[in-house]
């Protein structure tokens, strides 16, 4: 993969496909190449060509610092546009992502065609701020709990709980999350922070861009109560709640994501 010296941290970055591009931001902790497991496959087979990238902190992109915020998150995808020169183009956020795309948006309107948040959030719920700050303790501490505690209630936060049903399901998701945890915990310390975010709804009132919101039906960690108050804060997004998904609902049902992704961007 190619890398992009930007914004004071060098950033590891993918291009592909030959369409109009599309840039997806991923969530905490979690590679660029994650997308490629679904999401882009469906968006280049639509036609479009795809951007996927490591935020900083996530190796092997650096982090430019022991800390950052959300603005120096958003500073970075803009550099990146700006250095393939894809602006304005459509983009898709995950999660953390999505707050990223929706702050990048507001901030830099001339650079976005059409966004599509996956599991946004436009502020933290107690229950979020409880569990992320409890996680920024452990960390801190250097508290070390070991990567099988930390994929049983990763695959407890993030997956539907209906898939629990499944032993071969709940197998491939506790290994993939304890596989996940294996890396330095503390590389994404300053994503965890930023995760906590203040209440940006009435901010959003000034977006003029067309969106589409995706909101899982089982997702604790972003509830889809949350994503449908973001959509209607944004002027004309449209929202769309997927059933039997939790957070991870675009692995977990990820051809009805990419169906409404595609249609969104199509329209």
């Amino acid at each position: 993969m190619p890398v992009a010296e930007i914004n004071g941290i060098r950033m590891n970055y993918e291009t592909s496909g030959r369409g109009e591009p599309v840039v997806l931001v991923m969530g905490t902790g979690a590679r660029g190449r994650t997308w490629h497991l679904h999401q882009v496959p469906a968006l280049l087979a639509a036609g479009f060509s795809t951007v996927t990238f490591d935020n900083r902190g996530v190796s092997p992109t650096s982090a430019g610092g022991p800390d950052w915020t959300i603005d120096d998150m958003v500073r970075d995808t803009v550099a990146l546009m700006t250095h393939l020169n894809l602006a304005p183009c459509r983009m898709v956020g995950f999660s953390l992502g999505s707050y990223v795309v929706q702050e990048l948006a507001l901030a830099y309107p001339e650079h976005v065609r059409q966004i599509a948040l996956i599991a946004a959030r436009g502020r933290s719920d107690g229950f979020h701020r409880a569990i992320t700050r409890a996680e920024i303790n452990l960390v801190e501490r250097g508290v070390e709990i070991g990567e099988e505690f930390y994929g049983a209630v990763d695959t407890m936060r993030l997956v539907s709980p209906r898939t629990f049903r499944d032993e071969r399901q709940i197998a491939m998701w506790l290994e993939s999350f304890q596989m996940a945890r294996a890396g330095d915990p503390s590389a994404v310390l300053p994503q965890l922070r930023t995760e906590i975010m203040p209440n940006r709804l009435a901010a959003y009132h000034g977006m003029d861009v067309p969106c589409l919101v995706i909101g899982f039906e089982d997702d604790i960690v972003s509830p889809a109560h949350l994503g449908r108050e973001v959509a209607d804060s944004i002027r004309g997004a449209r929202y769309v709640e997927i059933e039997r998904c939790g957070h991870l609902g675009y692995l977990e049902s990820p051809d009805e994501v990419n169906k409404h992704l595609v249609e969104f961007f199509r329209g």
